[in-house]
């Protein structure tokens, strides 16, 4: 069925094989929608077939020119003059061509009547032959409106859909900076402790960068890569706070092939040090959890946080947000996430799941 649709999908994008096929069509119903006068298939065709040029002309200068050169620049009565006499006009050469051509062909011995008889029998050949000449118009125009609808809508969506991978990315870039300044003040606080851990921050801090700046540009990225990430960022913690941070990270994963879209979940636990464990004074603690279950993945993050709110003059504390983190998800995942946040004077909680 899909296969199906992306080849229809496909000539309805081919504009010149839209129109041959719409008037292949024309003539191969020629013998089930014929005057009732033509009783043989043969004749059916041969009639269809020499009027088609006429149909076509006449089409398409009605769709391409007369409607918006001046039905649609509100022209009204110079375009009820144009349509009037170009139908005339081709009313006239339909009968002429049904005489002297596609009566011919099929063998019709029957008396011709002269091309001046035609044109002063002007009523019965403009109300006998109008309609001939502009059935297909009819149509020709209905399949047009809806195809142009498609064509907007599609347009339309793609813009969305630029649009939304454009502010996705403006999302995304935010958290490089707030990241690499907090993490160089962790360097800076521990450079000057002259502490051994100092290179080791350096060598983690060039993985995750290498992850964020690189690895991870695609629209959606193995699951294991951002908990790749995420054991990195913890780490880079635990060597800030020491002691007094008490950090569990739990993992699970029943597909090693799971994708998701690339750092939001470290948004979530920066989010937990910056709010929770950087404003204690005493012991921290964060639990982290992930499952992947079922193509749906389960993030939970808590952390402690002091019962009054401490002073954040250097702006450390206003990070990427929720509002940030929250967006991003609405891009990627509309309508498949739930997002539940549990806070309490002393804790804060966030409950994420996402269907992959």
């Amino acid at each position: 069925m899909k296969r199906k649709t992306n080849f229809l999908n496909r000539i309805s994008q081919n504009r010149t094989l839209t129109h041959v096929l719409f008037w292949v069509i024309v003539v191969l119903i020629a013998p089930i929608t014929s005057d009732n006068t033509i009783t043989e298939i043969r004749e059916a065709f041969i009639f269809r077939i020499v009027a088609l040029p006429i149909k076509v002309i006449a089409t398409y200068l009605l769709v391409y020119y007369q409607i918006p050169k001046f039905w649609q620049q509100r022209k009204y009565l110079t375009f009820i003059l144009s349509f009037a006499v170009s139908a005339i006009v081709f009313s006239i050469l339909y009968r002429i061509n049904n005489i002297y051509v596609a009566e011919t062909i099929a063998g019709s011995t029957d008396p011709k009547e002269s091309i001046w008889q035609i044109i002063y029998e002007f009523e019965y050949t403009f109300f006998g032959y109008f309609f001939r000449v502009y059935y297909y118009s009819i149509l020709f125009i209905i399949v047009k409106m809806f195809k142009d609808h498609a064509t907007k809508k599609r347009r339309i969506e793609i813009l969305e859909k630029e649009k939304a991978i454009t502010e996705l990315n403006y999302l995304k870039a935010q958290i490089h900076p707030h990241f690499l300044f907090n993490t160089l003040n962790n360097l800076y606080a521990l450079t000057l402790d002259k502490s051994d851990h100092a290179p080791e921050v350096v060598a983690k801090l060039s993985e995750i960068l290498d992850y964020m700046l690189y690895q991870c540009n695609e629209p959606k990225v193995l699951v294991n890569k951002e908990i790749e990430l995420l054991n990195h960022y913890i780490d880079l913690e635990k060597l800030r706070y020491g002691d007094r941070l008490q950090l569990t990270f739990e993992s699970n994963i029943d597909d090693s092939q799971a994708v998701i879209a690339p750092l939001i979940l470290i948004s979530i636990v920066e989010n937990a040090f910056k709010h929770g464990v950087s404003s204690s004074i005493a012991s921290a603690i964060v639990k982290i959890s992930l499952e992947v279950k079922h193509n749906h993945l389960y993030f939970n993050v808590f952390n402690t946080k002091a019962s009054t709110p401490q002073k954040d003059e250097m702006d450390y504390k206003k990070g990427i947000g929720v509002d940030n983190i929250k967006r991003q998800l609405e891009l990627v995942y509309p309508k498949q996430y739930d997002w539940n946040i549990t806070e309490k004077s002393t804790s804060y909680q966030v409950n994420l799941k996402i269907v992959l």
